[in-house]
């Protein structure tokens, strides 16, 4: 408390007496007792009154010690039981959570991970996938202002992400890595990537690209085989040495019938080999009769051509064409879609042409696009544009219910670029993506498709889009999301199908190792939407007879079942809405790769450069002790003494405020009770 605050304390209190004096000494009438008690009771009221105006305080400060930080990341993936360190991972454990010292000078907290990031509380490893570098960046993150050495127990094999040895040189803690596996070599082959399109087209040939991999010492030879069923698809001969330790084939294969073709590639076995999964790769080729083709029309160059055509043509069944609209107009008939990238005057024979090939079409506007001829050459919308730009950005519309649309953080996307004023859409439509201008919406859409007999059009409003696949990859380290969402949108658009009241969508195979997903949608009598349906997926396994249901949770304005749980192999599905009538089947087959049994040895080179990184240093599991006396006995690792100050009243507003309160009821009572009020 200042030396001003004790000063204004007394002087409260001077002026106080001087007031309770002068009432009740000097003009009171009462005599004897009553002038005391009211006289003091006035004091109280006065001084209680003067402290809650002057609100003392004063510094109070209390003292805590911090321990430094220990987070154990534990690996809970296949490839652990795979290399046969179940056992080590639990001894190291149940070690370092029994030494009291390592307990007592940090505080100890264990994550695992996998295909994800979590708090450890139980270890089954059994994830399908490893992200170390995932694991890495969460932990910095999580601990990014504290003192946090890290110990992390792993094999070192990664199957997702980034590369965590380049991850952890942002690190801002020591890395401890504890190494599950040994360091023998054993003579091994085994495919190490196998690339192939996911669609091909009947009487095409496909092509295959495979990457083999030897470690050994000596001159050996094998054979390369792809057979489909009893088939043989194609053989060869290969040989490796110490220095040939790697091939590569390129060769291609018939598409000679329609449907899902499914292949087995291998690399047969040396005689010593101890891991033989690793030779033996399933694969698929999707063979279709039919591909979507797409047609840009545009009259000049713009990076979000660029962006629709890499987006479009992720699914190998689509392709883009660029034509120019004097060049477009004789090749219409030949594609399912037509882009117009802001018209002007010269697409009025487009436009013409279209109308009378009733053509499904998708319009992009942006700053370049001649509104009054766009305004007479179609009668679905129409803009009052002006000469002013303005920037907007995307809000998704969550009852958007013509297909299934994932928010891909549409709202965070950067801002698009089009002509100030009104757009009006004249005939029945449903708004996607709406416009917003600083947060607040403007009332226009930005993205709306309309279906009117049987064709399918739509309207963006806004130019610059690329920018958005961009910020999906940053944000994402993946174009996929972004992709999917034009994807799906060119699919609606460039079919025909008539609508049905419950929409599946799903592929035709999966790899075990991949998201397992099945969406759908469901419409009321109206084809509107439907949020309150129960849905319900019975699968049945072709081979086993099987079924199981399961229930589909409702996603926004689509529901979604995750199916990883299946094994791999053949599947018959069938969605049903429940007290209604309506249903849809289709199959799937999940075929069988364990990426994580693609490991002999732990990767303990890499490991040990992570540590060095990080001024840690690299442990095996069977060094336990030393790592454990290591972070002992490591005198940069200290407790932390911390202060907190804290400025706090002498006395609680609320305990004057009642003592006020009660000095001048006590005062009134005893006046009433003298006969004096």
């Amino acid at each position: 408390m200042t030396t001003e605050t004790i000063l204004y304390i007394i002087l409260a209190g001077v002026l106080s007496i001087a007031l309770a004096v002068f009432m009740y000494g000097y003009k009171s009438k009462q005599k004897g007792s009553l002038r005391w008690t009211f006289g003091v009771l006035r004091f109280i009221t006065l001084f209680s009154i003067l402290l809650l105006i002057i609100n003392p305080k004063f510094k109070s400060e209390t003292y805590t010690i911090e321990k430094p930080k220990l987070p154990v990341l534990i690996d809970n993936s296949a490839s652990v039981g795979e290399l046969n360190q179940k056992e080590n991972v639990s001894q190291f454990l149940q070690k370092i959570k029994e030494n009291s010292a390592l307990n007592d000078k940090f505080d100890l907290s264990y994550y695992s991970f996998g295909s994800d990031f979590r708090e450890s509380d139980s270890l089954s490893f059994a994830d399908k996938n490893t992200n170390i570098s995932k694991a890495l960046s969460s932990i910095n993150e999580l601990f990014k202002n504290q003192m946090a050495p890290t110990i992390i127990i792993t094999d070192g094999n990664q199957t997702l992400g980034n590369d965590y040895e380049f991850s952890s040189a942002t690190f801002k803690n020591e890395i401890y890595p504890v190494i599950l596996g040994d360091s023998i070599k054993y003579t091994d082959l085994k495919i190490e990537q196998l690339n192939t399109n996911r669609y091909a087209f009947l009487k095409n040939q496909f092509p295959v690209e495979v990457i083999l991999n030897y470690s050994g010492t000596t001159t050996v030879n094998s054979e390369f085989v792809v057979t489909q069923g009893a088939s043989t698809a194609y053989r060869t001969k290969v040989s490796f040495s110490e220095n040939e330790s790697s091939k590569t084939l390129n060769f291609t294969l018939p598409a000679n019938s329609v449907g899902l073709q499914k292949y087995t590639a291998q690399v047969l076995p040396l005689a010593d080999e101890k891991n033989k999964t690793n030779n033996i790769k399933q694969f698929a080729v999707e063979v279709i009769d039919q591909a979507t083709n797409v047609l840009v029309v545009s009259k000049f160059t713009h990076p979000d051509l660029g962006a629709l055509k890499k987006a479009i043509t992720t699914n190998e069944q689509r392709t883009v064409t660029f034509k120019k609209p004097a060049e477009a107009v004789s090749a219409l008939n030949d594609y399912q879609l037509v882009i117009l990238y802001q018209p002007d005057r010269s697409f009025a024979s487009v436009f013409s042409e279209i109308e009378k090939l009733n053509k499904n079409t998708w319009v992009i506007s942006g700053l370049q696009t001649d509104w009054y001829f766009l305004n007479g050459a179609q009668d679905n919308f129409n803009k009052e544009a002006s000469s002013q730009n303005e920037d907007i950005q995307a809000e998704l519309n969550s009852n958007y219910g013509t297909f299934a649309v994932e928010d891909i953080g549409f709202d965070n996307f950067p801002p698009l670029y089009t002509e100030f004023g009104a757009l009006v859409i004249s005939v029945p439509n449903e708004v996607m993506l709406e416009q917003n201008v600083n947060g607040i919406a403007n009332g226009n859409p930005l993205l709306a498709t309309m279906e009117i007999n049987g064709k399918r059009d739509a309207i963006w409003d806004g130019e610059g889009f690329w920018r958005w696949r961009a910020h999906s990859y940053v944000e994402t380290e993946s174009f996929q999301s972004f992709d999917d969402f034009i994807g799906n949108l060119v699919q609606y658009l460039a079919s025909n199908k008539r609508r049905s009241r419950l929409e599946v969508s799903s592929e035709t195979f999966y790899y075990n190792n991949s998201p397992i997903k099945i969406s759908a949608q469901y419409f009321d009598k109206n084809y509107v939407f439907d949020n309150r349906a129960s849905l319900n997926i019975t699968i049945k396994n072709s081979e086993t007879e099987k079924q199981t249901v399961f229930p589909m949770l409702l996603r926004n304005n689509y529901y979604e079942v995750d199916l990883n749980s299946l094994a791999a192999g053949e599947y018959n599905y069938t969605v049903s809405a429940a007290n209604e009538a309506v249903s849809s089947s289709g199959n799937f087959t999940i075929l069988d790769f364990n990426v994580e049994q693609q490991f002999l040895n732990a990767d303990i080179s890499k490991l040990r450069r992570v540590a060095q990184n990080t001024n840690g240093k690299a442990y095996f599991a069977t060094q336990s002790d030393s790592l454990i006396n290591a972070l002992i006995e490591n005198t940069n690792y200290q407790n932390i003494e911390r202060s907190e100050q804290k400025v706090v009243p002498l006395i609680d507003w609320k305990y004057l405020l009642a003592l006020i309160v009660l000095a001048l009821a006590a005062e009134w009572f005893i006046r009433k009770y003298n006969g004096l009020i």
